[in-house]
């Protein structure tokens, strides 16, 4: 993508959703209990125009909450995610000693530093969050507690092992044996032993949870990536004062996380989340006109891989204005509506945009040619198994698709019919992705539920709507 380092002179006004409260309510939950379902139809729309901010990054607001929680002193944090997902992490530092409020625009941590955190009085719910889980997971594992770890449907379905065996090792005890999925009750010890372990699949949350595990054990824990994955955990490890270094040996990353770690309190702004913003983005390089200026995103190059891939299709997106902030590189980026073209995305990027591949499914349906999408097996284990409810989207709105593996191919036309209803699984992304696709498709997309939206993204439908987006 383009990079430059001045703005475009057009004023940038924020489209931030500052909530003055935050619900106890759970949208998802709430109509599920009532077997309501709450349908959203996209619609062909006029060109989309002017400067927003989308909502602070997930997974940087997961990692503020609990690295506070493990700090001594007061954590300040602007921009937080005020999203179901991160508002479950906040409740479970909160249950676990470490209260955790919010107070204007600013929410404080009052952190109880490395070990200090103290039993709950009941189980902790993490909803629909699976990034809240593993890296809770990694906490109690270093604290001679017993917590009982509940999820909603979505989330009760999802795979544990892999977290759970690393940090097994590390002494973390399974309290029902065997058992791999929640509902579940973990123990932790004060005595945790260091180990060396190699990630076999590429997954930041079992990196993260293995390193925060570390911060409690005597000696150096290190993970070893064969190929990189986000790394918000080793920067804000590092910015909280542990001592984390990050070394390249035969190829392989070994980050190596030192324990019975100090860490203070520290004042985090929370850049805007990349992957809420490429809905925006999409939307714009799809619908004829359009012009748009998304402010303050997180642009760190292990989660900027769909701007790469959209560049290479043919997009105009340019970084803007591009500075350092709490450790973490942001930058403005300017999209511009775009003809693309089909191509091959390597497998090894998969790691720096798995979240993103259902929307740019729907970008590579406008294009010219076949898109091939290589490395998918994890998106068959996230809220869904989105692999398979993308290329079902796809199909009903009359777009080829193909599942070989882990490798989609979306044969691209120039122009969707549309005219389908979306089976979103309860996947909150399926639906933002096939509501981005109908904003330029022949005939209205509709998804089958958006309620689920709210678990990261709130403030969707209102910012597309403010860019000039039509929904009914």
């Amino acid at each position: 993508m383009r990079r430059h380092s001045a703005t475009c002179g057009r004023k940038n006004p924020s489209a931030v959703v500052q909530a003055s409260h935050v619900s106890h309510e759970k949208p998802s939950e709430a109509a599920s209990a009532h077997g309501e379902a709450r349908p959203l139809s996209a619609g062909k729309s006029g060109p989309l125009s002017g400067s927003v901010r989308v909502p602070g990054d997930k997974s940087i607001s997961h990692r503020a909450l609990i690295f506070g929680a493990l700090s001594t002193g007061t954590t300040r944090i602007r921009g937080l995610l005020e999203a179901e997902d991160v508002i479950n992490t906040a409740r479970a530092v909160t249950a676990l000693g470490a209260i955790a409020e919010k107070s204007g625009d600013e929410w404080t941590v009052k952190g109880r530093g490395v070990g200090g955190l103290s039993q709950p009085a009941g189980p902790l719910d993490f909803g629909n969050s699976g990034t809240g889980t593993r890296l809770m997971m990694g906490v109690v594992a270093g604290h001679g507690i017993a917590v009982r770890m509940t999820g909603d449907a979505s989330l009760s379905r999802r795979p544990m092992r892999r977290v759970l065996g690393p940090l097994k090792q590390m002494g973390l005890e399974i309290v029902e044996d065997g058992k791999e999925t929640l509902p579940l009750t973990v123990r932790g010890t004060q005595h945790l032993v260091p180990i060396v372990y190699e990630l076999p699949v590429p997954s930041a949350q079992v990196k993260s949870a293995i390193l925060i595990a570390g911060l409690h054990a005597a000696g150096e824990t290190a993970v070893i990536e064969k190929e990189p994955t986000r790394d918000h955990t080793e920067r804000m490890l590092k910015y909280f004062g542990a001592g984390v270094r990050t070394e390249v040996k035969d190829g392989k990353t070994h980050i190596t996380v030192t324990g019975h770690a100090e860490m203070e309190g520290r004042d985090v702004t929370v850049p805007g989340d990349p992957s809420s913003a490429a809905f925006l983005a999409c939307a714009a390089l799809l619908v004829p006109g359009s012009d748009i200026i998304i402010e303050g995103v997180l642009v760190n190059e292990t989660r900027t891989g769909l701007y790469t891939t959209l560049t290479e299709m043919g997009g105009d997106v340019t970084f803007l204005n591009e500075r350092d902030e709490g450790g973490e590189p942001i930058a403005d980026i300017r999209v511009r509506s775009s003809k693309l073209k089909g191509v091959r995305v390597p497998a090894h990027r998969a790691p720096s945009m798995i979240d993103e591949y259902p929307v740019l499914a729907c970008v590579a349906a406008f294009a010219s040619g076949d898109t091939v999408m290589a490395g998918l097996a994890e998106l068959k284990v996230k809220e869904s198994d989105r692999l398979a409810a993308t290329a079902d989207g796809l199909s009903v709105n009359g777009i080829a698709a193909s599942i070989t593996g882990d490798t989609l191919v979306v044969h691209g036309t120039g122009k969707v019919p549309g005219g389908g209803t979306v089976a979103t699984h309860l996947d909150h992304r399926i639906a933002m992705a096939f509501l981005t696709m109908g904003l330029a498709s022949e005939k209205p997309v509709t998804v089958d539920d958006t309620a689920m939206i709210a678990t990261s993204f709130p403030e969707f439908r209102g910012l597309m709507e403010r860019l000039g987006a039509t929904y009914g």
